[in-house]
């Protein structure tokens, strides 16, 4: 689907991380970050009006899309230097950070660590904590035993989309099952386990980079409530919520972006 114009980076660990830009060279560069299950054609909808203000830099999460996928559980800490490596090799010193359910994850972890390489974040659909992590071992063990995605991948797409989305031939939502479907276990268990793992409840409150915080109104995996708690620790983060499900930016393509655009190109 967008192979032929991918090219990546070999992480410190070994790790290749597929990547590709879009827009003038001339622009600003907008980071965009991804849930679990997806790859960077997530954002291949709101591209066209995002390259209009930025070069938009994105890239397929380790255990996804053209990414190598290592087996074992992934750290947050280890995402979140995957992208500082990227940024790295790519010699880009501060970008605008958008991340959606774990890539707002990924983009918190940038807040926190290092807040000097980012300008401005946008966390959608995401949360500072999404425990107990025991919560997390079952379904975790569950995935790497299946015979397949099949099951997984319904799951996904009853967390991401509205039922009338799902009902029918929405060639949208066919995408997002093509890609699941084509995902490795090993990268969703890897990432899941992350998750598990990660709490940035205290440190959010650290992030010092100007912060919206988008949240979906009947979102179930990352719920309106985190969205306000989330934005009430980031300080001065404004907060925005949408009449959504998970995938706010593919549900609400226009309310995302107008959201998205005038918080990130408005004068400082």
């Amino acid at each position: 689907m967008h192979a032929q114009t991918l090219t990546s980076i070999t992480t410190g660990d070994g790790v290749r991380i597929a990547y590709r830009f879009d827009g003038g060279q001339d622009k600003p560069v907008l980071l965009l970050s991804n849930s679990i299950g997806t790859d960077l054609s997530m954002w291949d909808g709101q591209v066209p009006a995002l390259t209009e203000h930025f070069r938009v830099l994105r890239y397929d999460a380790r255990g996804h899309g053209a990414s190598d996928v290592p087996s074992g559980p992934y750290s947050l800490d280890r995402l979140g230097r995957d992208v500082v490596e990227l940024l790295d090799a790519l010699d880009l010193r501060r970008v605008h950070v958008l991340g959606l359910s774990l890539g707002g994850i990924v983009a918190q972890w940038l807040g926190d660590h290092v807040p000097e390489r980012v300008d401005r974040l946008v966390l959608s659909n995401t949360a500072a904590y999404l425990g107990p992590p025991r919560q997390w071992d079952r379904p975790i063990a569950e995935l790497l035993e299946a015979p397949d995605m099949e099951a997984t991948a319904e799951m996904f797409l009853g967390n991401w989309f509205p039922s009338r989305m799902r009902q029918g031939d929405d060639e949208v939502v066919e995408s997002f099952r093509r890609t699941l479907l084509a995902t490795r276990r090993e990268g969703v268990a890897g990432s899941w386990a992350a998750v598990r793992d990660y709490d940035l409840r205290r440190t959010a409150t650290l992030i010092p980079n100007p912060t919206l915080v988008i949240a979906g109104e009947h979102d179930t995996v990352t719920s309106a409530r985190h969205g306000e708690e989330l934005a009430a620790v980031v300080p001065g983060a404004r907060f925005t919520v949408l009449p959504t499900v998970h995938m706010a930016n593919v549900e609400r393509p226009t309310e995302f972006l107008d959201a998205v655009l005038t918080f990130l190109t408005e004068q400082a």
